[in-house]
């Protein structure tokens, strides 16, 4: 198994100074998964990183002790093939210091952590750990090629779309659009005491794209001058394949765990489904 190499320029850099290309998450995170372990909850991690990297990046972002936030931890998942190919073309393997084993496992019987593996043998452990013949998971990501639309498509999981194009392209807040009363429809609000907690801690957004213009909206001019606003195929597909999204985790970790989120339909109105509110653009797009 491939460890992180000393060779090159990427990994070398970040093994040696981690914090310049690593932002730790907030105390709130930590607490935020704490809190959902001790309610019961199953947690796990899947990436597609190796194991070696993955203990450097979530040693620096989540602290030393990140293993006793999951249950379950997966390295080297190669999503999506994690839930597009049946349990024998990716078996799960066992880990010793961080290599691979040669040995397939044929299940899963145990909380731990593995390589590799597919989303029907982790299923079958999950209804063993939560007692349940359909467990519901909520499963976090930022890829719609390699989270979003494999776990919605074959898993039959509930999906939240980590956007950062959120922050780039605007958090409505109140008292704007010229009426001090002013408040989008489709806004998800949180307990009044949680209000302005998300925004102090925003990073910085990230930059519209000049070339590609908004991830949300086309803006098109017809034969009659008329400017036309369409949804791009970013926007429909996160709609499509996510129950929800949001800019970054810390955006709910404040928030109780009996929060009720709006989740996206095609119902409801374009803007529905976004924590914790829409992007400006998009409402824009919609309500021009």
């Amino acid at each position: 198994m491939r460890q992180i190499k000393d060779s090159g320029w990427y990994f070398p850099s970040v093994k040696s100074d981690p914090e310049r290309y690593l932002q730790s998450c907030p105390e709130s995170v930590c607490q935020w998964l704490r809190n959902l372990k001790e309610n019961g909850k199953v947690l796990l991690l899947i990436t597609s990183s190796h194991s070696d990297y993955c203990r450097l990046v979530c040693e620096h972002i989540l602290g030393k002790d990140f293993e006793d936030l999951f249950d379950v931890i997966i390295t080297n998942a190669l999503k999506p093939g994690f839930f597009s190919l049946i349990p024998h073309q990716r078996p799960f393997r066992t880990l010793v210091n961080d290599v691979e084993s040669g040995t397939e496992l044929a299940c899963l019987e145990k909380r731990g952590w593995f390589s590799q593996g597919n989303w029907p043998h982790l299923h079958d452990l999950l209804r063993s750990l939560t007692n349940k013949q359909e467990p519901k998971v909520v499963y976090f990501g930022d890829s719609m090629r390699c989270d979003m639309y494999p776990a919605f498509t074959f898993a039959k999981w509930e999906t939240v779309m980590i956007l950062e194009e959120m922050e780039g392209e605007g958090v409505v807040r109140e008292k704007q659009q010229g009426s001090a009363s002013y408040q989008s429809p489709a806004y998800n609000q949180g307990p009044a005491e949680k209000k302005g907690k998300f925004e102090e801690c925003m990073k910085a957004p990230s930059a519209v794209s000049q070339q590609w213009g908004s991830y949300f909206v086309d803006v098109k001019t017809d034969e009659a001058g008329q400017e036309r606003h369409t949804l791009t195929w970013c926007s429909s597909s996160v709609r499509k394949y996510s129950s929800m999204a949001i800019p970054s985790v810390e955006s709910i970790a404040a928030l109780p765990l009996s929060f009720q989120f709006k989740c996206f339909s095609k119902a409801q109105s374009c803007t529905r489904g976004y924590y914790p509110s829409p992007p400006h653009r998009l409402l824009k797009g919609v309500e021009s």
